[in-house]
């Protein structure tokens, strides 16, 4: 039975990134990689499939996209429909039957069921054993979660610190536009002032009399008496 609890490497995504693009792009099945993956690294195919899914994928997105284009190429090239059966790349080794017997059957027990003639039923020993181990490695993803988990924790505060932050440079807008139409105000009402001066400037020069000159006999001008 395959138990691992230690954590994933990178070498262990890379191999588990490489095989599940190589199996899309040959058009064989997702599936069917983990199982090849889980029997290199000793691990259930289940949990190779949770690795792909929650960790791995999203850092393979566009290559996984560009796999399934080869894939389509391959095909058409073939001359096969894109609705054909996928072929499997990988054939999982199928240990002997008496091995799960032996380990979820203990001896005593095992002996009475053969001398009544009771059939163990094989696959359904093979389906339990793959429920047990996939129970057992959801464990071994405990540390990814509680990393999402610190993640998403992360993002919230610095999401709540971004809103502060914005909250604040909303409040020093409104007051610049707020002191923007003071000023404006006061340099509507400076100019007005200053028309008004102008005004009061040009009606004093119309207002006063203007002086007259006359020339005398020797040519020069002299002002005369009002």
């Amino acid at each position: 039975m395959k138990d691992r609890q230690d954590a994933w490497t990178e070498e262990n995504d890379l191999l588990l990134a490489e095989t599940v693009l190589r199996h899309v792009r040959e058009g064989s099945t997702q599936l069917n990689a983990f199982e090849e993956v889980g029997d290199k690294l000793n691990r259930t195919s289940a949990a190779c499939g949770f690795r792909w899914n929650a960790v791995v994928r999203h850092s393979y997105e566009k290559a996984l996209q560009l796999a399934k284009k080869q894939r389509k190429q391959r095909m058409r090239a073939l001359g096969q429909s894109q609705n054909a059966k996928k072929r499997l790349l990988y054939t999982p080794p199928v240990p002997p039957l008496e091995e799960f017997d032996n380990e979820l059957t203990p001896p005593a027990i095992a002996a009475p069921a053969a001398e009544t003639g009771t059939e163990i039923n094989s696959s359904a020993s093979l389906s339990l054993d793959h429920v047990i181990a996939f129970l057992r490695s959801i464990g071994s993803q405990t540390h990814d979660v509680h990393l999402l988990k610190d993640e998403n924790s992360n993002l919230l505060k610095e999401n709540h610190e971004l809103k502060i932050q914005n909250a604040e440079l909303q409040k020093r807008i409104a007051q610049l536009e707020e002191n923007s139409t003071t000023i404006q105000e006061d340099y509507e009402t400076l100019m007005k002032i200053m028309n008004r001066a102008r005004k009061f400037v040009l009606l004093e020069d119309e207002e006063r009399p203007s002086t007259k000159f006359k020339m005398d006999r020797n040519g020069n001008l002299e002002k005369l008496a009002e």
